[in-house]
C-alpha cells in the first residue's frame, strides 16, 4: 500500500513517478517534542501520527535537507513549514491597532519612516538596510555560513560531474 502525504490538501503518494521528480517522503519523528511540533504544524484537529505517517519533501525548505550521502535526510530539529492551507486554517497576521503603538509610530524619526507614504500606507522600502544585522560579527557569521554552503555545493557539483563521467565511460565500454 503506497504511503500518502499527511498534509492538508496534499495529494502526493509514494510512487516511482514522484521519486523521479525528486520528491522524498519522511516519517514523523518517533517521540518527543519534535513529533508534537510536526503534528501541530499540520493544523489538523485531533490528528495523531502513526508509525507509518509521512510528509513529502514539498513541505520543507530546501535548506532543511542533508543530501551529502546517497540518501536525502532531514537535518536534526527541522519542522515542516510549507503548507497550502485554506482560508479557515490560515493564521491571521497581527496588526498594531492600539493607541500606544500608533503613537510610537508617529514619534519615529523621519529617516526611519521612509517606507510610509503621505497617506500613511506602507510602501516597499527602496533600500534594504533594515535587513542587515547591526552587529558586524553577525554579518561575518552569515558570510561564513554562506561560504561554507558554497563550498559544499561546489563539492557536490564536482562529485556529480565525476559520477556522470564514470557512467558515460561505463556506457562506452558496454557498447
Amino acid at each position: 500500500m503506497p504511503d500518502s502525504c499527511a498534509a492538508y490538501g496534499c495529494a502526493n503518494r509514494r510512487c516511482l513517478e514522484l521519486r523521479n521528480k525528486g520528491i522524498t517522503f519522511h516519517k514523523f519523528p518517533k517521540t518527543g517534542e519534535r513529533r508534537r511540533k510536526w503534528e501541530l504544524a499540520l493544523r489538523r484537529d485531533g490528528f495523531a501520527a502513526s508509525e507509518r505517517t509521512v510528509l513529502c519533501s514539498d513541505h520543507f525548505r530546501s535548506e532543511d535537507f542533508d543530501s551529502t550521502g546517497q540518501t536525502v535526510r532531514l537535518k536534526d530539529g527541522v519542522v515542516p513549514t510549507i503548507f497550502n492551507f485554506p482560508a479557515h486554517l490560515q493564521r491571521s497576521v497581527a496588526t498594531r491597532s492600539s493607541t500606544t503603538s500608533r503613537r510610537a509610530e508617529d514619534n519615529l524619526p523621519v529617516d526611519l519612516m521612509s517606507d510610509v507614504g503621505a497617506t500613511g500606507e506602507r510602501r516597499q522600502a527602496t533600500d534594504h538596510l533594515y535587513a542587515l544585522p547591526a552587529c558586524p560579527k553577525a554579518i561575518k557569521a552569515k558570510l561564513e555560513a554562506a561560504s561554507v554552503r558554497v563550498r559544499k555545493l561546489q563539492r557536490e557539483k564536482s562529485n556529480a560531474l565525476r559520477r556522470e563521467k564514470r557512467a558515460k565511460n561505463n556506457i562506452r565500454w558496454l557498447e
